[in-house]
């Protein structure tokens, strides 16, 4: 398998704040890679790392082969970078627009047409073509900015969280396009806040203080916890989360609707003593299950283990 994407040991840092923390990742050709982390985890420093954007204090990147720092000029042809906040003009339309990236990315003009028409075709924005991106909802200016993307074809899509703040139809569709890219040859390396999201991806890797805390697929990190999943409905639920995670097997304890999953280390607790202590509390009766977890449920439990270990 080809490697759209190398980084090795990669650091960066602002001051004493270690934004990106010795990071090494492998991504193939043709993957959906998400990133996910909690605001403040460093995934916009690590893209625009990546990017060329911002220089690394410590470590490689290889885009397609090239090496990032020494070959800026041939990895900025081979990638399309979507920041959160993307350049559209807002007083252009959405042709104008594009014929303004056009010129940048140096696409003459039959080119340009072509491309542009295949874009629009793809994003379903032919019917708004000459309106300008002002007045454009939160997804359409999400597709315009995806299409200014494209325009010179890249072989690595990068996206800072595109998708924050757009309508759940929108976000359906603009994952639509990124999954017929996909089918084309793309690669696709995304940032997201949507864990539901995070579920469309090949592979997660899990941000956490500047650190890659996991790299799995969605499905085995969801069944490859040290710790097993418990699902507990109790008639005090804020009671019963407080006597819990003073237990010392309990990795974490959060709300999830109208119940608690857990996360109980078999080699420290069990759910028999998880019971015993609610019992003598008081708290009963009890429903305690074994469940598998979301990945919501994984990565709150992989963040307070390692921040558990931090301390240690």
């Amino acid at each position: 398998m080809n490697r759209a994407l190398r980084i090795h040991n990669l650091t960066r840092r602002f001051g004493a704040l270690t934004a990106v923390d010795r990071i090494s990742l492998e991504i193939d050709t043709g993957e959906i890679f998400g990133l996910v982390g909690p605001d403040g985890a460093g995934k916009t420093t690590t893209l625009r790392l990546l990017s060329g954007l911002v220089n690394p204090d410590e470590g490689e990147v290889w885009i397609a082969g090239r090496d990032v720092r020494r070959e800026p000029d041939a990895v900025r042809d081979r990638i399309g970078y979507m920041a959160q906040r993307f350049g559209l003009y807002v007083d252009l339309t959405v042709r104008e627009n594009v014929f303004f990236y056009a010129d940048l990315f140096g696409i003459g003009r039959d080119e340009r047409d072509q491309r542009m028409g295949r874009l629009l075709r793809m994003t379903r924005m032919e019917p708004f073509e000459n309106r300008t991106a002002g007045k454009l909802s939160g997804g359409m200016k999400q597709k315009l900015a995806l299409m200014c993307t494209l325009l010179h074809r890249p072989e690595i899509l990068i996206l800072d969280e595109p998708t924050t703040g757009v309508d759940p139809v929108s976000r359906r569709d603009f994952w639509a396009i990124l999954y017929q890219l996909v089918k084309e040859g793309l690669t696709v390396l995304v940032a997201t806040a949507y864990l539901d999201e995070a579920e469309r991806c090949n592979r997660v890797g899990l941000m956490h203080r500047g650190r890659l805390i996991r790299c799995e697929a969605p499905d085995v990190l969801r069944r490859n916890m040290d710790e097993t999943c418990y699902e507990l409905r109790a008639p005090d639920l804020r009671r019963a989360r407080a006597i819990l995670e003073a237990h010392a097997g309990v990795l974490s304890a959060e709300p999830a609707g109208d119940a608690l999953h857990l996360f109980l280390s078999p080699d420290v607790d069990s759910p028999a003593a998880v019971e015993m202590s609610l019992a003598r509390e008081r708290i009963q009766p009890i429903s305690l299950r074994q469940i598998v977890p979301s990945l919501e449920d994984v990565f709150i439990a992989l963040i307070r283990k390692t921040d558990r270990e931090a301390r240690l």
